[in-house]
């Protein structure tokens, strides 16, 4: 271990951040943010360092090899086999190496620094014809430097190649820290480059020796896997490094080299045109998974464009899930295993043919039991997501049994799927072991992940055993041990094995030349420590002790809650793929800030803690932070992560021990005091808006000072809707007036009894309390699971599907939704999900209204009006956006457009506090501020949530109106 004071000089000497201090708690929370990646692995680094510059890079490189320690450059950490796992320094260069430096259109290519989001390269080159075409499923935050360090590859590989294929050029900074190109080059080039007299002339002279060695050149022949292997990326390429048919370049061997022979400041990538326009999916059903392998090789004469393969136990679990049951919609029976043909065409009618062709042959051939063709880009995106969640899809397998990396990654023939499948079943059957099989079976490379308790000494028995086993059958097919994962510290241990021990020792060479001071990410593909040590589960806990308010039975527990995340990184996501989640990692970019690091956080102190309440550690409260409670999580994340709800918990866990602070009671309390300012509201409000008084206030509380305070209006809903003369209309409904909608937007509350009762509705407002959704928001759970008891005990028996309650506020009404069903005692659960299933937002009932024929468009104006929509983040979370633009579509002239946007970033109170109102802004301007400003004066703004309508008005002084309230001014006869 370094001393102290030598990482602090390295830090002061670094315009970047670094992260070493035990000490510290900032410090030590990004050092266990980057304790994991998307493995099984689990191993706090000495330090993590965020680099500005190259400059910084090549210090840390000089400081490596002084010290004798390695650098772990990482990008967005998804490697599934320990890549950028390890103790040394992890060098992430994911936020300021993202640059799209130069994009040439007529040859084709484009020059990118690493940390470049695949995707969103695309959306960049989408208006340039342009993409760039390897394509993992985790492409939304997969960075072009972890492509090459894995040699990705993706769905569309039989066609478009994996990352290797289109490389054509990489700066790479070597161990002395001086910058080279590696590139083609001309035999000419070549030689020049063997006589330097330097350290890149040196690495090219050795590597040359070892190439053109008849023994070595032999024992890749032999060793290294049959030629019709796409996917082969065991060990580093030295049989495509030897392919004397090619111009000789180095970047064929940087592909796959895990960042393990220097670090990437810079690639040039081959780029494609956009594929025909046409999309067409043939999803062929299988009762058997080696029938549908046969079905595959037939297909792949057929030529398609990609060929996938998802199986049972992913499609059962799109069942319920919040986001992926919309999926199911192409689905017929109950099938073993689905594979996913794409066809590409000009026309429509083309891809017809083909799929017409393929399915011809498939039922000739007695394959397959049912041929459903999906088309068009909206309904076959819904079908690949399926495919591409199924990673986070299995992680929701109850038990302490879960899917594992450990085999996934194996690629032999198409033509030998069949057999390899039955050989594969049979051992996993000897280890009494199930599996998911899917992905790739148009390359010959099935993600076949068994099902292991790795908390138990039998498990990983089974983790070693089924790895070991499964390379004699990679033998057996001459496949290959890694197909587009990499070798990492899981499969670096049986390289030998498979390619010849002659070739581990080549390997080892390559090693010795290019880094002989082990700094680039030591002990990966070689001298790697054994696969079943340093795994995240070394303590046997379930987290069924652990007590909770919230009822975590339907997860098994908090813990394992917090174990489902598989570390895929979805929650990296940015802003131009779009989506709610994470909107603090969208603004900051910062790991911490992710729902995989606050998961990831929690499992760790949930399971090592020594402490007697668990939740008692200031890491986690860093972590937790600037976690927005924005739910996106709990529907984005395919494994169902919900930190908003955990977080609540172990804030409640953490007052229990350490108290709360002011702040937090009186925005918890925020109810109690709107509620004695309305009874003085002039005297209220003028104190809220008075500059001085109001930024006393502000200063006081510890509230930003460019935020404006809430005022009261001067009565409430409660008292105005009791002076109305009650109807007897056709229905009746109750409506909730939130603590919001009671005190602060009565007027909208107004407006809502008006338009509901001008359509002819009974209204009336239950007795009730308050939400709870203040004490939520602060952590106060203890104090919302009172509320919760007794508003379901008040509205248990009157609340039904044919007197529903609706609601006008979201983060109100879907507590009783989402919290209440977990919060309430026992005996009130059946009450409380009854309750859940008939408590509605307003726009969600009368859209159904509308359906059910009771609700006319003859019955609002016909005057042309354009709208642009802004949903709050929990009608994004329960999918209920799409009702809200049902609505206010109604009026036959009226134009609504969705605004893409996440969270507006004021979340309740979390835009307010002083020391988050920099982040609430900058998630604001990452699309709803730059849109609304661009957004001419005809427009009505339309934002349901109290807060989205705040921020609104804070971020670009416009006023934005519930839906209701413009439903109302469209009313014809009120």
């Amino acid at each position: 271990m370094l001393e102290h004071s030598i990482l602090l000089a390295l830090s002061d000497s670094l315009s970047g951040e670094l992260f070493f201090d035990e000490k510290q708690v900032s410090h030590q929370t990004m050092r266990l943010a980057y304790a994991t990646d998307a493995s099984v692995y689990q191993e706090t680094p000495l330090a993590v360092c965020i680099p500005h510059t190259e400059a910084d890079l090549k210090k840390l490189i000089l400081f490596a090899k002084k010290h004798r320690i390695t650098l772990i450059p990482r990008t967005a950490g998804t490697s599934l086999a320990g890549q950028v796992v390890g103790n040394g320094i992890v060098v992430d260069v994911s936020r300021y190496f993202n640059q799209i430096l130069e994009v040439n259109v007529e040859e084709q290519w484009a020059i990118v620094q690493p940390g470049v989001i695949r995707d969103d390269l695309n959306a960049y080159l989408k208006p340039l014809g342009l993409m760039f075409g390897p394509e993992t499923s985790t492409a939304s935050r997969a960075m072009v430097g972890g492509m090459i360090g894995n040699n990705s590859s993706g769905l569309h590989s039989i066609v478009w190649g994996d990352t290797r294929q289109n490389l054509l050029a990489a700066k790479v900074l070597l161990d002395d820290a001086n910058l080279v190109e590696f590139r083609e080059l001309s035999e000419v080039e070549y030689f020049q480059k063997l006589s330097q007299q330097s350290r890149e002339g040196e690495i090219y002279r050795q590597m040359n020796e070892l190439l053109t060695d008849k023994d070595n050149q032999d024992a890749i022949k032999a060793g290294y896997p049959k030629s019709e292997i796409t996917r082969r990326n065991t060990g580093y390429a030295l049989d495509m490094l030897s392919d004397t048919s090619q111009a000789f370049n180095f970047c064929r061997l940087l592909a796959g080299s895990e960042g393990t022979i220097g670090i990437i400041t810079e690639a040039k990538i081959k780029l494609m045109p956009l594929p025909p326009k046409e999309i067409g999916l043939l999803c062929v059903h299988f009762h058997d998974m080696v029938e549908c392998m046969r079905g595959n090789a037939l297909a792949l004469k057929h030529h398609p464009e990609a060929s996938e393969l998802v199986d049972k136990y992913i499609l059962d679990f799109t069942v319920g899930h919040p986001t992926y049951q919309y999926n199911r919609f192409f689905i017929e029976g109950d099938p073993t295993a689905l594979l996913i043909v794409e066809f590409r065409a000009d026309t429509a009618e083309a891809i017809r043919v083909k799929a017409a062709q393929l399915t011809e042959a498939l039922k000739a051939a007695n394959l397959g039991y049912a041929y459903p063709l999906i088309e068009g880009v909206a309904q076959t995106n819904l079908v690949w997501d399926v495919r591409k969640a199924g990673l986070g899809l299995i992680r929701n397998l109850p038990g302490d049994s879960q899917p594992v990396n450990l085999i996934e990654d194996c690629a032999v023939s198409p033509e030998d799927l069949p057999d390899y499948v039955v050989d594969v079943q049979q051992l996993l059957a000897e280890e009494q072991v199930h599996a998911s099989y899917y992905a790739h079976a148009g390359a010959g490379e099935l993600h076949i992940e068994p099902f292991i308790n790795l908390k138990t000494a039998e498990g990983r028995r089974q983790f070693r055993s089924i790895l070991e086993k499964t390379t004699d059958l990679v033998l057996k097919y001459n496949g290959s041990l890694s197909g587009e994962h990499g070798d990492g510290r899981l499969r670096g241990e049986f390289i030998g094995k498979v390619l010849g021990e002659k070739v581990y020792q080549l390997l080892l060479q390559v090693k010795h030349i290019f880094d002989p001071n082990s700094i680039f990410n030591a002990r990966k593909i070689v001298d790697t420590p054994a696969m079943d040590t340093h795994l995240r589960y070394d303590v046997v806990r379930d987290g069924k002790d652990i007590q909770t308010y919230f009822d975590f039975s339907k997860n098994e527990s908090i813990l394992r809650l917090a174990e489902k995340c598989s570390g895929s990184g979805d929650c990296r996501k940015t802003e131009i793929t779009g989506g709610t989640m994470c909107p603090s990692f969208m603004a900051t970019r910062d790991e911490k800030d992710t729902t995989r690091a606050r998961a990831n956080m929690l499992r760790q102190f949930l399971t090592n803690s020594n402490k007697q309440n668990r939740f008692d550690h200031e890491e986690l409260k860093e972590v937790m932070d600037l976690c927005l409670s924005c739910k996106g999580c709990k529907t984005e994340c395919p494994s169902s992560v919900d930190i908003a709800k955990m977080k609540a918990e172990f804030l409640q866990h953490y007052y229990d021990t350490n108290g709360s602070s002011f702040r937090s009671k009186l925005i918890a309390n925020f109810t109690q005091s709107q509620k004695l300012g309305s009874y003085v509201a002039p005297i209220y409000n003028f104190f809220a808006t008075n500059q001085i008084t109001s930024g006393l206030i502000k200063a006081v509380v510890g509230f930003a000072p460019n935020r404006s305070l809430p005022k009261v209006h001067g009565t409430t809903l409660s008292a105005w809707v009791r002076k109305q003369q009650p109807s007897k209309q056709k229905r009746k409904v109750y409506l909730f007036s939130d603590e919001f909608t009671e005190y602060n937007d009565t007027e909208i509350g107004i407006t809502a009894y008006k338009l509901l009762t001008a359509l002819g509705y009974e209204v009336i407002i239950p007795k009730h309390l308050e939400s709870g959704r203040t004490y939520l928001s602060k952590g106060f759970v203890k104090k919302a699971k009172v509320l919760a008891n007794k508003n379901v005990a008040l509205l248990g028996d009157v609340i039904s599907a044919e007197t529903p309650l609706l609601g006008i506020e979201p983060s109100a009404i879907i507590t009783f939704r989402d919290e209440y069903v977990d919060l309430v005692e026992p005996t009130l659960k059946e009450k409380a999900q009854n309750l859940a299933k008939n408590a509605l937002m307003i726009d969600e009932f009368l859209v159904q209204e509308m359906a059910a024929g009771r609700i006319h468009a003859e019955q609002f104006s016909n005057k042309a009006q354009k709208i642009k929509l802004h949903g709050h983040c929990y009608q994004k979370a329960f999918k209920l956006v799409d009702y809200t633009q049902q609505l206010l579509s109604l009026p036959a002239n009226y134009e609504v457009e969705v605004i893409p946007s996440g969270c507006c970033g004021m979340a309740g109170s979390f835009g307010y506090e002083k020391e988050h109102f920099e982040v609430s802004q900058k998630v604001g301007e990452l699309v709803l501020f730059p849109t609304l400003r661009k957004t001419g004066g005809e427009y009505l703004i339309a934002a349901a949530g109290t807060s989205c309508r705040h921020q609104i008005k804070d971020g670009v002084q416009r006023k934005s109106y519930h839906p209701v309230e413009i439903m109302y001014e469209a009313l014809l006869e009120k």
